[in-house]
C-alpha cells in the first residue's frame, strides 16, 4: 500500500480503538492528522477560555516544519502502537 492508503486506513482504524486513549495521545493524534493534511497550524490562537481549542492548537503548532509524509508516517506508527497495546 501506499503511504496514502497506509495513512487513511489508520485514521479509519484509530476511530475504532477498543479503548479510548488519554487525552495527551489524542492531542497527539489530532496534531499529527492536522499537520499530514494541512500542514503547519495557521489563525490565532484559542482564547484562555477555549481550554479545548487552545490545547489543540498548541499540540499542532509543537509540529510546525513538519512534512506531510513524516507526520503521516509518525500518525501510523502510533495508531499501530496503540492498537498493539490492546492485544497485550
Amino acid at each position: 500500500m501506499s503511504l496514502e492508503e497506509d495513512f487513511n486506513s489508520a485514521a479509519e482504524r484509530a476511530t475504532q480503538l477498543p479503548k479510548r486513549p488519554p487525552n495527551d495521545i489524542m492531542l497527539q493524534l489530532y496534531a499529527l492528522y492536522k499537520q499530514a493534511n494541512e500542514g503547519d497550524v495557521t489563525g490565532d490562537r484559542p482564547g484562555f477560555a477555549n481550554f479545548e481549542g487552545r490545547a489543540k492548537f498548541d499540540s499542532w503548532n509543537k509540529l510546525q516544519g513538519k512534512s506531510g509524509e513524516d507526520a503521516k508516517q509518525e500518525y501510523i506508527s502510533l495508531v499501530e502502537k496503540l492498537e498493539q497495546e490492546v492485544v497485550e
